[in-house]
């Protein structure tokens, strides 16, 4: 996204909420998709004890930014991978603006093998932390899409095995599916479901594989009660905490655009839920977060 477009999304900022009294980290933004730079960025979050983040690419340009941004700050580590909404675009083509992202020819397998080994390239650096966002969407994808959405999925849990990095897992109405292809590929050591959206249930099956679960401002929304359920039902131990920014945004703030700066008030919103001290809750965020993408705290 161009500057110019960038700039138009920071008209309506939110103020920044109270500062939390431990670091944490925002384990899910795109800087690039925000309206300050990544060093305005940086310090509106330090501001409120938002130390860290974890700048996730969507597509090759996203995660080559999301690469050159880690190398450039000891704070912000990047994953890089093809969105599961980016691999049917590549191959099959986006003749009718399905996607909301323009149209665009369609390139096949070749095309698809070819950005996906651009992805290994980046994911082997050694400021890449993670391999995501990756996974499954069945919102957004249509049926003939689902084969290069499976086929790029398993692809990125191999690249995450291979090179020993966390997996960022995308599913958005696809809990089934990720993970029977979990179970089938073999998960990574570390795997993390973004923006976690499953019930109860589905947390606790995570939690039995030992997957992180990392929850967004979503969790505010007066109709999350299931989400709200799922975050009682998950262990502290495999809890983080995002952003998704500039989407997602919390509560009381939801329809303008989020930011890393934002962080507290799902923290606070999280540490409510469960009935815990924030600080308590903040301290064991920061430490899922780096053992997750196997960062130091102290950098």
């Amino acid at each position: 996204m161009s500057r110019e477009g960038r700039k138009g999304q920071g008209q309506d900022a939110p103020p920044l909420p109270e500062a939390l009294t431990v670091e944490v980290a925002d384990s899910h933004t795109h800087v690039d998709m925000q309206a300050d730079s990544m060093e305005e960025t940086l310090a509106k979050a330090a501001s409120v004890g938002v130390t860290t983040l974890i700048q996730v690419g969507c597509d090759l340009a996203g995660s080559r930014w999301a690469a050159e941004a880690a190398a450039a700050h000891d704070r912000v580590h990047a994953a890089v991978a093809l969105h599961p909404n980016e691999a049917p675009r590549i191959v099959l083509g986006d003749p009718d603006g399905w996607s909301r992202q323009g149209e665009r020819p369609a390139g096949g397998e070749a095309a698809l093998d070819e950005a996906l080994d651009q992805i290994e390239a980046l994911a082997a650096l050694p400021h890449v932390l993670g391999v995501g966002e990756t996974g499954l969407d069945h919102f957004r994808t249509g049926p003939e899409g689902m084969a290069a959405q499976e086929r790029s999925f398993r692809a990125h849990i191999e690249l995450a095995k291979r090179h020993d990095k966390a997996l960022v897992i995308h599913d958005r109405e696809a809990h089934a599916d990720v993970l029977r292809i979990l179970r089938e590929e073999g998960a990574p050591d570390r795997t993390v479901f973004h923006c976690f959206s499953g019930d109860a249930d589905m947390a606790r099956t995570c939690a039995d594989h030992g997957y992180y679960m990392s929850f967004a401002g979503n969790i505010t929304f007066k109709n999350a009660h299931p989400l709200r359920e799922a975050l009682k039902a998950a262990p502290q131990e495999l809890l983080l905490v995002e952003t998704d920014a500039p989407f997602l945004t919390p509560a009381p703030h939801r329809g303008r655009p989020n930011a890393p700066y934002l962080i507290p008030l799902t923290v606070r919103a999280m540490a409510e839920t469960r009935e815990e001290p924030v600080e308590e809750l903040a301290k064991a965020l920061a430490t899922n977060t780096s053992q997750a993408f196997g960062y130091s705290l102290n950098h």
